[in-house]
């Protein structure tokens, strides 16, 4: 074993404190990278807390992870020391099913392994990327583009491949209308994404103090949710829509603003039931999906999507004494638009 420096927390309630946690000797086909930069990400603060099912404590998170290759296992061939590469959502899955031959290995058949929060091939829980180093198995690994910064990259880890996902499996192509709902982390990943496939994007916000803001990042048009009149004007508009939001909405509002055909779906996770009629979809053969971040492949096609097209995602980077107080301005909706830890300030 070897160890790493982290930033941990001992309870669903308690700050983070400083610490150093155990990293696996590398097996033949695992690499070890020093991390840079974690971005933060509202699933940390939802897991940490408890809010998605229990919780083994001392707990580190973090899953969007930028950094650069240490050391290699003797069997290793996809990645040597000094690359840039990132970790994201997940570190492992069982490799022979359906699923992780289609390269969607999120949809694993045993479940693919998390980079925090999951008991791993080797029986050891995982912890994440508020961390000194972490050791992956290469084929987790994806390559940073030279034209990214490292800590630009990190929060494409999670939020940028969760946006990008259902854009691409919902067709978000030129003539298509797309409306993005939340403006946060994810939200603003989306509109760049949308924007930049040729798609017209609209943004649904609970107010519209963010709408300049959505307009330079592409959206042509920012409506305010809390205004009934939205409702009433756009009903039946869009093609699809991709709601970011991880609270409570009223689902058949927005189903109602989907077009025949229409596609709604979730990629923020309340821990809350929404409720759906079924009348909301009858009518116009409506859709209500989810979806996950993507496979590993898909992870390194955005990735290059990014690079050849100028998107990164809008950060503030803080040092590690910070992330209490960055937690808490994520529950208060006060970023623009990703925290990103300077690991170096462990």
């Amino acid at each position: 074993m070897s160890t790493a420096q982290a930033k941990v927390v001992y309870g669903a309630d308690q700050p983070f404190q400083s610490a150093e946690i155990q990293r696996r000797e590398l097996h033949p086909h695992d690499v070890l990278i020093e991390i840079k930069y974690a971005g933060i990400c509202h699933s940390d603060i939802h897991s940490a807390k408890g809010e998605w099912g229990p919780v083994q404590y001392p707990f580190v998170p973090g899953h969007e992870i930028a950094g650069v290759v240490a050391a290699v296992g003797s069997e290793v061939t996809k990645h040597t020391i000094g690359d840039r590469v990132g970790v994201g959502c997940m570190v492992d899955s069982c490799g022979k099913c359906i699923h992780c031959h289609d390269g969607e290995e999120q949809y694993c058949l045993e479940g693919m392994t998390g980079t925090y929060g999951s008991v791993d091939r080797y029986g050891q829980y995982t912890q994440g990327g508020y961390s000194s180093h972490i050791v992956v198995t290469e084929d987790f690994i994806v390559k940073i583009p030279d034209n990214i910064s490292l800590e630009a990259a990190a929060p494409l880890l999670c939020a940028g491949i969760t946006t990008y996902s259902p854009l691409r499996h919902w067709d978000a192509a030129s003539g298509k209308k797309v409306a993005v709902v939340g403006l946060g982390g994810l939200g603003h990943m989306a509109v760049k994404f949308a924007h930049a496939m040729g798609a017209e994007v609209t943004v649904l916000s609970q107010s519209l103090k963010k709408k300049e803001d959505g307009l330079k990042l592409g959206a042509s048009a920012y409506y305010a949710t809390s205004d009934a009149e939205t409702f009433k004007q756009l009903a039946g508009s869009f093609d699809l829509i991709i709601n970011t939001v991880s609270a409570q909405l009223d689902m058949n509002a927005y189903l109602s603003l989907l077009a025949v055909d229409g596609t709604l779906v979730n990629v923020g996770a309340p821990a809350e039931p929404l409720p759906v009629q079924v009348f909301s979809l009858i009518g116009k053969r409506r859709s209500f999906a989810g979806s996950s971040i993507g496979g590993i492949r898909e992870t390194q096609e955005m990735l290059d999507f990014c690079a050849e097209h100028g998107i990164t995602p809008e950060i503030e980077v803080i040092s590690a004494d910070r992330i209490d107080e960055a937690w808490e301005r994520v529950l208060n909706s006060d970023v623009k638009y990703r925290f990103v830890i300077d690991i170096s300030t462990l």
